[in-house]
């Protein structure tokens, strides 16, 4: 299972404590400079240096900072500019659009056999056999696929397929997932799909 990692670079305490009590509640975990990290997030364009070539890098600008200061950032290679203090949501949301843009490209086609999703016309197919699925039962299937080996947590699923912020009780995810699992496996799957992994989460692809 993975998470977001995130390093924080030369915060100043009132800015660290913020970040470290809501970014995990977005799905988000803050990790040292000695574990690899997806993005970073720095104070001080100055270290900018020293991250540019590991992930990308959202600067966290003082509110003194002028427009040279951006430009500068810019040209030693920061992928986004917030003068602070920022709106905490604002700035979530610049953290997910620059990960969406340093991603690979994801294929148009995803195959996990026996599952075929082609997303540009939203056929699903399971062992040659077309399967209807309503909008959420799709998304949910297109998740897992795309990592069909992979045991991601509930709490992981309903944020990236119902945009849940805060996770409570709930049984969406599972009667969903319910629902899916029948779906394929009266559409013909000659194997056991959507995988409920007890006390974790969901894979698409069980254990042989």
């Amino acid at each position: 299972m993975t998470v977001t990692a995130l390093f924080l670079a030369d915060a100043e305490p009132e800015t660290r404590g913020l970040l470290e009590e809501q970014l995990p509640r977005d799905g988000f975990q803050l990790v040292g400079a000695g574990v690899p990290f997806d993005l970073v997030l720095a104070t001080d364009g100055e270290v900018l240096d020293r991250f540019v070539d590991r992930a990308p890098v959202i600067v966290l600008g003082r509110l003194e900072a002028d427009v040279i200061d951006r430009v500068r950032a810019f040209r030693r290679g920061c992928d986004d500019y917030v003068v602070q203090p920022f709106d905490y949501q604002e700035l979530v949301e610049r953290i997910r659009a620059v990960l969406r843009r340093s991603k690979p490209r994801e294929l148009a086609v995803v195959v996990a056999p026996p599952v075929r999703i082609d997303t540009r016309t939203r056929d699903v197919r399971v062992a040659g056999a077309r399967v209807q699925l309503a909008q959420k039962e799709y998304e949910l299937l297109l998740r897992l696929a795309r990592e069909p080996e992979r045991v991601f947590t509930k709490a992981e699923l309903l944020r990236e397929v119902w945009d849940y912020r805060v996770v409570g009780r709930t049984r969406t995810l599972d009667s969903h997932a319910s629902r899916l699992r029948r779906k394929l496996r009266a559409a013909g799957s000659p194997v056991e799909l959507v995988d409920n992994v007890w006390g974790v989460g969901y894979r698409l692809l069980g254990v042989p």
